[in-house]
């Protein structure tokens, strides 16, 4: 609790005197507040604090009375005021004359006020007298003389006031008006003042007027803007969605100047992830008022533009989901082995089968099942993908698929959603008025004209006038899919989770002693909620993406009844293929299983956290399994085990993934079943080791915080930062927690080539991160090979290197020179950083100089954890590593699709932010925007999309959970998203790309797209095998030798490779319709002299390319084979790029589309990749490619 004021003052050292009366005014409370900045009196005599007191207290009376009076005048004057009003005779003396003001001025305020009473009473006096009647004896009275003494008596300057006369108050008033005409004057500054104040309420209340005339306005254009709205029977909708189009709109005005992004809200956006929580029209104005009451004009019209599309998507949203509901039980329907997965080449048989068998109507609405994004890129024929230049109906289906008719949204009344299952998904469900009956067969006729039935016309039409038992009916049909729904959703959950059923099932009998360990790798492991891309088979989200990609989203009810229908007349599976695929689902889960009991050993053996295994102590310890009976074939699986792993078996070392490779190979060369075996060696491996419980939760803490480092890689947004933070992190809990408090300083240093001074060594140590108190010391420092130093000893052995005393070592080189040396004591440990092939490729260095304690050598059981932390600080930096390639790939992938596909107007690239654990949802973090103008913005700072905050925008993570492309209109534009897989075939980021408005793309522009997402694709997948001890990456071109980190080369290299396999399929009567011509079109023409030139660049200008009868010549087998041995990264090619874009530069693509030739096809592309590889490699060479290393 917060401490009162009285004891907060207390503790602040002031004593505040005690108050003499309980009920103080407001004077007295202010002026006792102003009594904190007396001086303290603690140190002062008694008798002073009290005379203090009293003289305080009576100061404030005395001011107390003196305000009471001076309000008493005032109220006086008011009533003399309202009795005796001032007489305006006096404004005569008012005169705008600037030359006369000073001296009127002047007699109105020091000579009249005395004078003008003075000839009063001088006048009165006279008639009281008789002074002027004639008739009457001259008095005595002398009228200058009473004057002289009236005014003597009524000096100013020593009269006491007497009351003033309505006369005097109006020329009171008058003076100080003509004061307030006297130039710089305190009057005059005054009056101004106070008009200018005037003025700007005048214009606040103006504002004010108009601000409120305008916020009725806008709360009228939101309250018609609420009844585009789907809105349920009680007229309200679920505020989560009115939420999601408020972010949306951040990514309308992202192109607006940074101020007006950073104002566009008064208040941050709170998010609701739960559809429960409705409003209606009233609450719907002023939720959205409140956000927006700050937009200008023209911005607020873009928002109520930008609710209205969101509002048209919301019903296509429940459209749609009404129609993935159906899908749902058509699934269901099909898996009869109840393994949860269907034959997905059955599946495509049949949507193939539908399409060939619809009416051309139908087929423009429909996907072609046999293109993509339907089938996949790579499943289409080199030939087919490079070649085929009149396939001009896939870009219009792709189009008009995209394309949503609002005639057919209104179908049936569309009414909100419930929530099912997680509110975290997003996922909803959707409830209409048009009651649906069993589903039919509709005849072809029907399905030709795109209509519907008369029933459902006839429900329609009768709608609105049954409100009340449509109501009903609707509450009825709601809570009857919610239950069915729930009820596939259980039953699917069952049969999708046959993996972990069987795990727990095995559990109960295998591996009761690894429980606790595996429990906890379980709670590490981060969400499942993706689904890995399967060429053979389905799931229930897959199944439902890829059938709502095929009937697009403007296909009516009847044809998808009918779709549904006859697949689910038409799949049949054998009991063969039934009894298959239930044995591939065990199978799946059997080695889960054992993955997971395996990993669970090796922690269990590695008790101290260090990321290995002995290859000798295993080894040994199997030696005695079965008394020593199995060593020959333990020596086989040793053989083998050489083969697979060369370098763990040369340095003796076991990573968790080749320790289980060890243990199947050993198991595999043991007598009787692999499975009993592998059980039966778990289980002697587990009671060979014995932990106890403080060693076990020892190795529970520093295996979260390892955990905490791969998990800082994986939501670092390709960042080294949180990396570093995270292993120093680590580093120092260990120290202070198992270390007996140690305080310790780390560093990290990489590999380097000398470039610099070669003299002085071919590598140095460059010194990219270390503790904050070291910085000024360490970063960004150079260790050469002649200087003093054991770290180039741990590079070389790739062993930790000790130091228990640095001050007895004599060959350390210290940073901090500003240590004396006296202190310069205590311990030092160097750890080799391996890569996945035990590699060298810097040093972990920890000491303790800062520890003055004397015990400050690191223990073996610290030993083997800091080598823990350089192995998961490994695999981060190789992982974030692999991410800033594959955002470099994007940039050359990106690079190249623009200047052939301008009607993309953006492609934004997104990466995928696992959860900290399985209960967490991904998120998905902005990396790259770019647009067909050429502007690049690398996002540096977290730009992340959460599921719960973009309900509008969930095909984005549809596309991340399916792995599949996701086609849709969203806020009026077209986009596409296509997800990038790893090599577990699961998607870790997507290109979300963006058509416009545009109904569709050119056949060419999207040929070329397909082009670029397959070799991305590709080139990701072979990134990702550098850091991966199972895979190797292969090199093809010379430039991926000399500079193998950048992925730019990679993107052209498969593209280089495509071609070759496409050329090397020509044969010489390929070229037969080129030589046919006597005169070819000057575009193929150019095409094949600029193929000549890059083999013979002595030929320019020569008959030999010139001459179109000699250019066919060349035009043969050589040729073919020439161009597929080709490197255009060699040493050896010197050929200008000018002479190439002199021959092919400028080249509209739709020109060469429209010729139709295949070789001049395959030419022209594979000419454009040999020149861009040859600029990547001289770039290289001079390096001018910009990289996406972190710095710190």
């Amino acid at each position: 609790m917060a401490a009162q004021p009285e004891e907060a003052a207390q503790t602040a050292g002031l004593n505040h005197p005690s108050l003499v009366g309980k009920n103080m005014t407001a004077t007295e409370m202010k002026r006792n507040q102003r009594s904190d900045e007396l001086p303290c009196r603690s140190n002062c005599a008694p008798w002073k604090e009290c005379f203090y007191e009293k003289v305080q207290q009576r100061s404030l009376n005395l001011q107390e009375k003196k305000v009471k009076m001076i309000q008493a005048q005032k109220a006086e004057e008011e009533k003399v005021k309202k009795r005796e009003p001032c007489d305006w005779l006096c404004k005569e003396w008012f005169s705008d004359e600037k030359e006369s003001l000073d001296t009127c001025t002047y007699l109105l305020d020091k000579l009249l006020p005395t004078l003008i009473p003075g000839v009063e009473k001088l006048l009165m006096q006279v008639e009281r007298k008789n002074v002027l009647v004639p008739d009457k004896e001259p008095t005595k009275f002398d009228p200058i003389t009473f004057l002289g003494e009236y005014l003597m008596r009524h000096n100013p300057q020593y009269d006491i006031s007497t009351k003033p006369g309505p006369y005097l108050r109006g020329m009171k008033m008058v003076t100080e008006e003509l004061k307030t005409e006297m130039a710089d004057t305190a009057p005059e500054r005054l009056a101004r003042m106070k008009a200018e104040a005037k003025t700007k309420r005048k214009e606040r209340e103006q504002v004010e007027n108009m601000k409120s005339e305008q916020k009725e306005m806008r709360k009228e254009a939101l309250a018609i803007q609420f009844k585009e709205w789907t809105v349920d029977i009680s007229g309200r909708i679920p505020v989560a969605l009115i939420q999601s189009a408020l972010r949306s709109f951040l990514d309308v005005v992202a192109s607006a100047p940074m101020d007006v992004r950073e104002a566009i809200y008064d208040r941050k956006l709170e998010i609701i992830d739960t559809l429960e929580q409705k409003v209606n029209i009233d609450e719907f104005t002023e939720y959205v008022h409140s956000y927006t009451e700050n937009f200008s004009n023209d911005m607020f019209q873009e928002i109520l533009k930008h609710l209205h599309q969101c509002a048209l998507d919301f019903q296509k949203a429940i459209r749609c989901d009404m129609w993935r509901q159906m899908f749902t039980d058509l699934f269901l329907d099909c898996d009869y082995g109840k393994v949860g997965l269907l034959d997905r080449q059955k599946i495509l048989a049949l949507l193939e089968e539908f399409y060939d068998r619809s009416p051309m109507s139908a087929k423009r609405r429909f996907c072609n099942p046999r293109q993509w994004p339907i089938i996949e890129l790579q499943e289409i024929e080199l030939a087919d993908f490079w070649g085929d230049l009149h396939d001009q109906e896939v870009c219009e289906e792709l189009s008009e698929n995209l394309v949503l008719s609002q005639a057919e949204i209104s179908e049936g009344e569309i009414l909100p959603c419930e929530p099912v299952g997680d509110n975290s998904q997003g996922s909803y469900e959707m409830s209409t008025s048009v009651s649906e009956g069993p589903l039919e067969q509709m005849d072809m006729s029907e399905a030709e004209t795109g209509g519907i039935s008369k029933e459902e016309k006839q429900a329609a039409e009768s709608s609105d006038a049954e409100d009340a038992p449509v109501a009903e009916a609707v509450k009825e049909t709601a809570a009857r899919k919610e239950s069915s729904l729930s009820e596939h959703s259980s039953q699917f959950g069952q049969q999708t989770s046959s993996e972990t059923r069987l795990q727990d099932e095995d559990l109960q009998d295998q591996g009761k002693d690894l429980r606790p360990i595996m429990a906890d790798i379980q709670n590490r492991c981060t969400s499942r909620v993706r689904s890995a891309f399967d060429e053979h088979c389905l799931n229930l989200p897959q199944f439902v993406q890829l059938m709502e990609t095929f009937v697009g989203q403007d296909i009516p009810l009847p044809t998808v009844k009918s779709l549904i229908e006859f697949i689910k007349e038409e799949y049949k599976q054998t009991k063969e293929s039934k009894t298959e695929q239930l044995e591939k689902v065990r199978r799946t889960s059997r080695l889960a299983h054992r993955k997971l009991l395996l990993e669970a050993l090796f922690e269990k053996w590695d008790k101290n956290a260090s990321g290995f295994l002995d290859l000798k102590e295993v080894d040994a310890v199997l030696s005695t399994f079965k008394e020593g009976m199995e060593k020959e074939a333990l020596r086989k699986a040793k053989s083998h085990f050489s083969s697979c792993y060369p370098q763990s078996s040369r340095v003796e070392k076991l990573s968790p993934e080749a320790f289980q490779t060890f243990l199947e190979l050993v198991a595999s060369e043991f007598t009787g079943d692999e499975d009993e075996v592998i059980d039966n060696i778990v289980e002697f491996l587990t009671t060979s080791v014995e932990r106890s419980w403080m060693e076990c939760l020892q190795s529970l803490t520093r295996r979260k915080w390892l955990h905490n480092i791969q998990q800082a890689a994986e939501m670092s947004g390709a960042s080294m930062e949180p990396v570093y933070k995270a292993v120093f992190k680590a580093l120092s809990q260990d120290a202070e927690a198992h270390g007996d408090n140690k305080k310790i300083s780390a560093y990290i240093a990489l590999l380097e080539e000398n470039q610099l001074s070669p003299e002085r060594g071919q590598i140095l140590l460059h010194y990219v991160a270390c503790t904050t108190d070291d910085a000024p010391y360490v970063l960004n420092q150079i260790l050469y090979k002649d200087m003093k130093g054991v770290s180039f000893a741990a590079v070389e052995e790739g062993k930790p290197t000790h130091v228990p005393r640095v001050q007895l070592h004599g060959n350390i080189h210290f940073w901090n020179y500003d240590r004396p040396v006296e202190e310069r004591r205590g311990s030092l440990l160097v750890l080799p950083l391996q890569d996945a092939h035990w590699n060298v490729f810097g040093i972990l260095g920890i000491d303790t100089l800062r520890d003055q304690s004397e015990k400050t050598i690191f223990l073996t059981h610290e030993i083997s954890f800091c080598q823990g932390v350089s192995l998961a600080f490994s695999k981060a930096y190789h992982h974030v590593c692999a991410l800033e390639n594959v955002l470099q790939m994007t940039l050359t992938a990106l690079n190249w699709l623009y200047p052939r596909v301008p009607s993309i107007h953006t492609v934004t690239t997104y990466l995928v932010e696992p959860g900290k654990h399985q209960t967490c949802d991904y998120a998905l973090r902005k990396m790259i925007t770019t647009d067909n103008t050429e502007q690049k913005e690398i996002h540096t700072s977290a730009v992340l999309f959460l599921r719960k905050e973009n309900l509008l925008r969930d095909y984005l993570f549809k596309c991340i959970d399916t792995s599949e492309v996701v086609c849709t209109s969203v806020c009026g534009e077209h986009h596409i998203a296509v997800p990038l897989r790893d090599l577990s075939r699961q998607a870790f980021g997507l290109f979300d790309i963006s058509i416009g408005h545009h109904q569709k793309l050119p056949p060419h522009e999207y040929k070329d797209l397909q082009k670029m997402l397959k070799m991305a694709q590709a080139a990701c997948c072979e990134i990702l095998k550098i850091p991966s001890e199972e895979t190797k990456p292969t090199y093809v071109l010379e430039a991926e030798h000399m500079n193998s980190r950048h992925a730019g080369i990679l993107f052209h290299r498969f593209m280089l490779q495509d071609l070759r396999e496409c050329v090397q399929k020509l044969g010489a009567e390929s070229f037969a319709e080129i030589k046919g011509c006597e005169e070819p079109p000057a575009l193929i023409h150019n095409i094949v002299k600029a193929v000549l030139l890059l083999f013979n660049p002595n030929w320019k200008g020569s008959e030999k390319i010139e001459s179109w009868s000699q250019c066919i010549l060349n035009l043969d087998d050589n040729l073919i084979q020439e161009i597929y041995c080709f490197d255009p990264t060699a040493p050896s090619v010197q050929v200008q790029g000018e002479l190439l874009l002199d021959c092919i530069g400028g080249v509209p693509r739709a020109e060469l589309w429209k010729q139709g030739s295949v070789p001049s096809e395959y030419l022209y592309n594979w000419v454009h990749t040999c020149l861009a590889l040859m600029e990547m490699t001289k770039s290289l060479q001079n390096k001018e490619v910009p990289d996406f290393t972190s710095k710190v």
